[in-house]
């Protein structure tokens, strides 16, 4: 990466500053009205400290180039050595430049250079503010962010276009992949996991677009999930024993609702001694056990060749000995080779569609198996599904901004040309809200036993009766 573009990284909007102190802009949380000369209007300082304040940084990251030179493509050095060394070297800098900083403005202006140089700008502080779970860049100088739910509107710009693209260069460049005219959009994540989509001009019209969907820096539990009201301790135990015995499920929901978390909180139910093969187009489950072999698949190159898709990789995972096959969400003709997996000895699967209800998921998978190219009727493909999966987990973001399991429902095969399902628990939206607008209601059991409790008794796994009890009480039960 050139000079010019490691150092034009943007920073985050600063604030006005009182015209008295020539660098009290460096705090961007200050707001300080200029005072009024006598007899006249107000005279604002802002422009005058905003350029001294950028000229500094420019300046301190250009030195700070012409000290550490090679040092930032060291492979070896880790991003904490990196950044204990600039960190020294940029004290020296400001040191040489006998500016009055106050303690408080050293230590903003140190890590705001730290973020442009080695960090991601003005994104680096929303994704280190673990209340905020989502960022949405719709042009270099409007930035959104979920926090709590909701959608705001984020106080950091990027100073400009081309800064934006310096930073979804240098994230996707990170996990091998590029973007360019040619190749204008991407799925990448960044090292802890998050998911990270891009997609620059010409497609995008109003400027480059950056969504970054962010990952706890903890995975989640299932407590964690009872908690958040997410799920019911009674759902929990249900799933918990469908996952142990081996039933292939689908993680249904639309974007932003959680599957890939729920996924992960259901993948941690797979017992320590089994295999487990994961697919995914950008790597981002957080699988908790030992033995995991992670796939990932791979983009075009720049002659058009060596793409490797979900499907091959999944054909692939046959040959690997899985106990488990785990695919982070089937989109396309790979869903037909998943579900011969399922109808083939491949029992446990884990994955994940978008859909809004139980029965879309349904019709959305025969629409995926479609794509596969196979000329196969219609009911042979509603065959395949009702053999295969045994179980729809609906997860769905509701208007208050909580993510809630909504169905959990039973495939249980097929009658003439249908696929017949029946929920064991169902979201009570009967319960109404409060006075913040939160739904009051939660998953509630249905009262019908699912038929697979047969294969529970046979496997010697053990569901208590209450479960199933549309008034069933919450019973306190050991996680492990």
């Amino acid at each position: 990466m050139k000079l010019s573009e490691r150092i034009s990284i943007a920073e985050g909007r600063p604030a006005p500053a009182a015209p008295t102190a020539a660098f009290s802009a460096v705090d961007p949380d200050a707001h300080v009205v200029p005072a009024a000369a006598p007899g006249g209007p107000a005279v604002a300082a802002a422009p005058a400290a905003t350029d001294a304040l950028a000229g500094l940084k420019q300046r301190a990251a250009e030195a700070l180039f012409e000290r550490m030179g090679s040092r930032f493509g060291d492979s070896g050095a880790t991003e904490e050595e990196l950044r204990s060394a600039a960190r020294d070297e940029l004290t020296e800098v400001i040191d040489a430049e006998r500016v009055p900083l106050s303690a408080t403005e050293r230590t903003r202006l140190l890590r705001d250079i730290e973020d442009d140089v080695l960090g991601y700008g003005p994104l680096q502080r929303l994704l280190d503010d673990d209340d905020v779970t989502e960022i949405m860049v719709n042009r270099h100088d409007q930035i959104y962010i979920e926090r709590k739910g909701h959608l705001v509107l984020a106080e950091q710009q990027f100073r400009s276009e081309q800064q934006l693209r310096t930073v979804i260069e240098r994230i996707v460049s990170r996990v091998g992949r590029r973007i360019d005219e040619s190749s204008p959009l991407v799925d990448a994540r960044l090292a802890d996991g998050s998911r990270v989509n891009a997609v620059i001009p010409p497609l995008a019209v109003g400027g480059s677009s950056l969504t970054i969907r962010k990952f706890g820096k903890v995975p989640l539990t299932v407590r964690d999930l009872i908690g958040f009201g997410t799920l019911t301790l009674e759902m929990a135990e249900l799933l918990q024993a469908c996952v142990k015995a081996k039933l292939n499920i689908i993680v249904s929901g639309g974007t932003g609702t959680g599957k890939t978390t729920l996924l992960n909180v259901l993948s941690s139910f797979i017992p320590d001694d089994e295999r487990i093969v994961t697919i995914e187009d950008a790597v981002e489950l957080q699988i908790q056990q030992e033995h995991v072999v992670r796939l990932e698949s791979r983009p075009q190159n720049t002659e058009g060749k060596g793409e490797i898709t979900i499907r091959d990789l999944v054909r692939n995972s046959l040959r690997m000995r899985p106990d488990r096959i785990v695919v982070g969400e089937v989109r396309g003709g790979e869903s037909l080779d998943m579900l011969q997996a399922m109808n083939t000895g491949h029992d446990g699967s884990l994955s994940t569609v978008h859909s809004n209800s139980p029965r879309d998921a349904i019709a959305r998978l025969e629409t995926l198996v479609l794509m596969a190219g196979m000329d196969l009727p219609l009911r042979a493909i509603r065959e395949q599904i009702a053999s295969a999966v045994n179980l729809i987990v609906q997860i769905s973001r509701l208007r208050d901004g909580t993510r809630r399991i909504t169905h959990v429902t039973e495939v249980q095969g097929m009658e003439g040309e249908i696929v017949t399902l029946q929920d064991a628990f169902v979201f009570d939206y009967g319960a109404g809200v409060d006075g913040h607008g939160r739904f009051l209601g939660k998953p509630i059991a249905t009262g019908v036993r699912p038929r697979f409790l047969e294969r529970f008794e046979d496997l010697g796994i053990h569901v208590r009766p209450s479960v199933f009890a549309s008034a069933a009480q919450p019973q306190e039960q050991p996680w492990k």
